[in-house]
């Protein structure tokens, strides 16, 4: 079924954290910050979910949806901009603690991955100067495009809820591999973009990549989970 590997992959990196609460004092009040790794949903889980039920899958598109938000540069870009190159898009917001936690991953990833050809594409679900004042403070070299108009938009253009943070992981051909809810650690980022360079060399199918993935995601949120001084089984 097509799509059946991108959604299986989806929920394997939702685990990490698609139950959402709110920030106390946040200035978006319709936005959340994502917690600790949570359940897993099921792969079967149905378009609406019944009364106390597991929440539904959501339609992550097939490839990068056309976006188009001003940059930080003050220039409107489209994720399109950036072809032919392996993608992290990552959604973030100044007031959101597991967002500020990412960036200096964020930043490592591009600087180590560049041989892959990795770029990593921050998109601000924030206001214009705030975004701008903290990407400065805190030395974002990325790219950074501002949703202060059409975020809620372009959160939903990924089939997500208005939950933060949540990494969108895409090959050269704009195609979503992989959609990390909740803050990305080292172990995640390395697994999928471990995948994503092995589809890139032609040594995994895009299936492959996807379950492998999907598989080791979920692997390391029980691993995550697992009660101090215990073992995952």
């Amino acid at each position: 079924m097509p799509g059946a590997g991108l959604a299986t992959a989806l929920v394997a990196c939702a685990a990490g954290g698609f139950l959402a609460y709110h920030l106390a004092g946040a200035p978006r009040p319709t936005l959340h910050a994502a917690p600790a790794p949570a359940a897993q949903a099921p792969a079967s889980a149905p378009a609406e979910a019944a009364p106390g039920s597991s929440p539904p899958v959501p339609k992550v598109p097939e490839v990068l949806p056309p976006l188009a938000l001003p940059g930080l540069d003050g220039r409107l870009h489209r994720l399109s901009d950036w072809k032919d190159r392996m993608l992290l898009v990552n959604f973030w917001a100044s007031w959101c603690e597991p967002c500020r936690r990412e960036i200096p991953l964020l930043r490592s990833l591009r600087s180590e991955r560049a041989e892959d050809r990795l770029e990593v594409v921050g998109i601000a679900i924030d206001f214009r100067d705030t975004a701008q004042k903290y990407a400065r403070d805190s030395g974002i070299d990325y790219p950074v495009l501002v949703g202060e108009q059409g975020g809620l938009e372009a959160v939903a253009a990924f089939g997500m809820d208005p939950v933060l943070p949540f990494s969108v992981f895409a090959d050269r051909a704009g195609r979503v591999i992989a959609l990390k809810v909740g803050e990305l650690h080292r172990d995640d980022a390395d697994l999928i973009l471990d995948r994503m360079r092995d589809l890139d060399r032609g040594r995994l199918t895009l299936a492959a990549a996807r379950e492998q993935i999907a598989t080791g995601i979920t692997r390391l949120n029980m691993l995550r989970s697992a009660p101090a001084g215990g073992a995952a089984q």
